[in-house]
């Protein structure tokens, strides 16, 4: 049974925030890739859809840890064309405290695009959110439970996760997208300083590479990597023990970006209430389910007693969720 505690806790989200240009392409990447020219490569993609949504992993995360009545503390800048993102936070009742407006430059974008098989190829402008590194974790006023660093600016990455582990504060390494932006002994260091690491496997194929470490050896410095798997769940690993989570059955599948956050903010809002991995996997996948549904990443809506009944008849456990 799932008890959350009835005192809201704060988590901090070390992030990106961004307007998302989200496309779908109606065939498939590989159908007009040709692998042995890829030194001229010269490709045109014409899509059915775009959409301009909010985006970002700080704001995807965000949405769903307030839906679930949890508290996320947002340290990130936006930029000049900031009123929708802020009018949103507000509607929502996100503390925007943390969360500083540049006025000389744009906010953050991601220009992603979707084929019919959910590959995804993405360009990402920086923007305000370079201003990132700038931010002080002790600038927190709140006490801070949990957080998570995750795509950003490298720099602020490395910094914000070196000032959470001076400060004590136990926070989930994300590296996402910037992966390949890192070399393989700040990854390193980075996990030694988190008490978990996440990606999806792709990813984590990319840090055993650059890193040399396989999930064993990573295990040996943080003390749980979470693989997720896209449709076939995720597997949470610790020194002693794996838990397989499979995955919460979907009406339809609008649009897989922002799956992923949103399964971290299900997960670790399920964590830091003091509840066992294989239960904050599950909710994970319930707020994953409810975000594939829809078209944008901070779209889909639940109440908690609609997010309860979805994780018994998913899981055949009874949960309460208060946080």
């Amino acid at each position: 049974m799932l008890g959350m505690t009835e005192k809201i806790m704060s988590i901090l989200l070390s992030g990106s925030l961004a307007y998302d240009y989200i496309m779908d392409f109606p065939d498939s990447f590989k159908n007009h890739i040709m692998p042995d020219q890829l030194h001229i490569l010269n490709v045109c993609f014409s899509v059915e859809k775009l959409e301009k949504n909010l985006g970002g992993t700080a704001g995807n995360i965000a949405y769903t840890m307030k839906l679930l009545g949890g508290e996320p503390i947002i340290l990130c800048p936006l930029g000049s064309n900031a009123t929708d993102y802020l009018e949103h936070f507000k509607k929502y009742n996100i503390k925007t405290d943390y969360i500083p407006v540049d006025k000389t430059l744009l906010t953050s974008s991601a220009h992603i695009t979707t084929d019919k098989d959910d590959n995804q190829i993405s360009a990402f402008y920086g923007g305000a959110g370079g201003g990132a590194d700038a931010l002080q974790v002790s600038d927190i006023k709140e006490e801070l439970k949990f957080a998570l660093i995750s795509p950003n600016k490298k720099d602020a990455m490395v910094k914000h996760a070196k000032q959470c582990y001076d400060e004590k504060i136990p926070f989930c390494f994300d590296p996402g997208q910037q992966v390949t932006a890192m070399s393989g002994q700040e990854i390193m260091a980075v996990i030694g300083q988190a008490k978990f690491v996440i990606g999806n496997d792709y990813e984590i194929k990319l840090i055993e590479e650059k890193t040399g470490w396989s999930v064993s050896d990573i295990l040996e410095h943080a003390e749980v990597v979470i693989t997720t798997l896209g449709n076939k769940g995720s597997v949470i690993a610790t020194k002693d023990q794996n838990f397989e989570v499979g995955v919460c059955s979907v009406s339809s599948v609008e649009d897989p970006t922002g799956a992923g956050d949103a399964y971290r903010a299900g997960f670790f809002s399920a964590y830091v209430s003091g509840h066992d991995y294989q239960t904050c996997g599950q909710v994970g996948a319930v707020s994953a389910a409810y975000a594939v549904e829809y078209y944008g990443t901070q779209k889909h809506e639940f109440s908690l007693e609609e997010f309860k009944n979805r994780y018994g008849e998913a899981f055949g456990e009874t949960i309460s969720l208060e946080l």
